[in-house]
C-alpha cells in the first residue's frame, strides 16, 4: 500500500511580540503528520461546522469601543495547483497555515498569511488571500487569556506528553485549557460556570475543565447583541438612514446582523423597516448570509 502524502500543520499561531509586529514563521512550531488522519481531519470537520461562532464574535469585536481579543486567527489548507506541483514531486501535498485580519463575506474568507510555507512556492508569508470555505481546517479567539475554538491545536495537544503541553502552553502564553476540551465561547455565555483557577490546591491533584454544551451554545445569543438590543432600536427610530448605511465590505446593517447571527439585530432592523430581499455587494440577500452560516433562527426571522 502507498503512503498516504505528508502534510504539515502549523500547531498555533505566532503571537503579537509588540504593537508593530509578530513573531516570525520560525518561531511557530510544524507538526508533521499522514494527510489522512482520520483524527485531524474529524477535527478540522469541527472546526468548519462550528466557524460561524468565530465569526460573531469577530463580528462583535468590531463594535467594540476597547478590543476585547487578543488574537483571532484561521487555520487554512493549501495547495499549490498542480502544474506547480509537477516541478516538486517530493514536495508536501498541503500546508496548514494561519491567517490573520480575517474577513468573511457569506463565499469566501480573506486573510494575511502569517506562516512561511516549508515546500509551497505559490503563497508566501505575508500575503493577502482568498480561499473558499471548505479550505478552513480550524480557527481560535482568545479573550482574557483562555483560547477558544482551535480543533486542531487540542489534538496535537492532546499527542504531546505533560512537559510538552506545558512548553507549547507557556511558548504562547495562552490558557489551553484541559486536552480534550475545545470551547467555542466564553463560559458566562451560557451561564456556565467558569473553569477553577490553578492555585496551590492544584499541587492535590489537577483540576478538570468541564466540557461546553454545544446545543446551550447554539441557543444562546450573543451577550452583545441582547445589550444593544434597546439602544439600536432607539437609534433606528432617530435616524433611520442607518439602515442604508454600508460598512466597508458594502454590506448594509441588516447584512451584517444576519451574517453575525443576530437574532435581536435582525428582529429590530426588521421593524424598521429593513428590506430583506435587498443584495448586498456580493449579490446576497440577509437570508443567504445567514444560512452560510447556518444561522437558522436568523434565517427563520427573516424568512417569515
Amino acid at each position: 500500500m502507498t503512503a498516504a502524502p505528508a502534510i504539515q500543520h502549523r500547531r498555533s499561531p505566532p503571537t503579537p511580540r509588540d504593537p508593530a509586529g509578530i513573531m516570525s514563521s520560525q518561531d511557530s512550531p510544524v507538526f508533521s503528520l499522514p494527510a489522512d488522519d482520520p483524527e485531524m481531519q474529524l477535527a478540522a470537520a469541527k472546526a468548519r461546522e462550528t466557524f460561524r461562532y468565530f465569526w460573531r464574535e469577530l463580528a462583535w469585536e468590531g463594535r467594540r469601543i476597547v478590543p476585547g481579543l487578543e488574537l483571532a486567527a484561521v487555520k487554512a489548507t493549501f495547495t499549490d495547483p498542480p502544474e506547480v506541483r509537477a516541478r516538486n514531486p517530493d514536495g508536501l501535498s498541503a500546508e496548514h497555515m494561519w491567517l490573520l485580519d480575517v474577513r468573511f463575506d457569506g463565499r469566501t474568507l480573506q486573510g494575511t498569511l502569517i506562516n512561511s510555507p516549508q515546500s509551497l512556492t505559490s503563497v508566501s508569508e505575508g500575503d493577502r488571500v482568498t480561499i473558499a470555505g471548505r479550505q478552513i481546517c480550524d480557527w481560535m479567539y482568545v479573550a482574557s487569556g483562555s483560547v477558544y475554538g482551535g480543533f486542531t491545536v487540542d489534538l496535537m495537544r492532546s499527542r504531546m506528553d505533560s512537559g510538552e503541553r506545558k512548553q507549547h502552553d507557556r511558548a504562547w502564553g495562552f490558557d489551553f485549557g484541559d486536552p480534550g476540551v475545545v470551547l467555542l465561547v466564553p463560559p458566562e455565555y451560557i451561564a456556565q460556570a467558569p473553569a477553577k483557577a490553578k492555585g496551590f490546591l492544584s499541587r492535590f491533584g489537577p483540576s478538570k475543565q468541564a466540557p461546553q454544551d454545544y446545543a446551550a451554545v447554539a441557543a444562546a445569543e450573543h451577550p452583545m447583541s441582547v445589550n444593544m438590543r434597546e439602544s439600536l432600536d432607539q437609534a433606528l427610530g432617530e435616524s433611520p438612514e442607518m439602515l442604508g448605511e454600508p460598512d466597508d465590505e458594502g454590506f448594509p446593517l441588516l447584512h451584517q446582523l444576519a451574517l453575525a447571527g443576530s437574532w435581536d439585530g435582525v428582529d429590530v432592523c426588521l421593524k424598521h423597516g429593513a428590506d430583506h430581499n435587498a443584495q448586498a455587494a456580493n449579490g446576497l440577500t440577509p437570508l443567504q448570509l445567514a444560512k452560510s452560516l447556518g444561522w437558522k433562527r436568523v434565517a427563520e426571522r427573516l424568512a417569515q
